[in-house]
């Protein structure tokens, strides 16, 4: 997902190069914006996701239940 992101962009970026008009050039500039924040978002979903698979599996070992 986040090379999907990263391709959008450089897309984006590559457009903005071409084009003169201004209303053109809002439009993409908000898209490209939303790429951005797209994938920051993802990266932190990433990170938490992986935080979370790290911890202890207290389903597969809790120590208090077999007292």
């Amino acid at each position: 997902m986040i090379v999907t992101e990263q391709k959008a962009r450089a897309t984006y970026d590559n457009i903005l190069r071409l084009v003169d008009d201004p209303d053109v050039c809002d439009a993409i500039k908000f898209l490209r914006a939303r790429e951005v924040v797209h994938y920051q978002r993802f990266a932190e979903a990433l990170g938490i996701a992986q935080d979370k698979m790290n911890e202890k599996n207290f389903y597969g070992y809790n120590p208090a239940f077999d007292k």
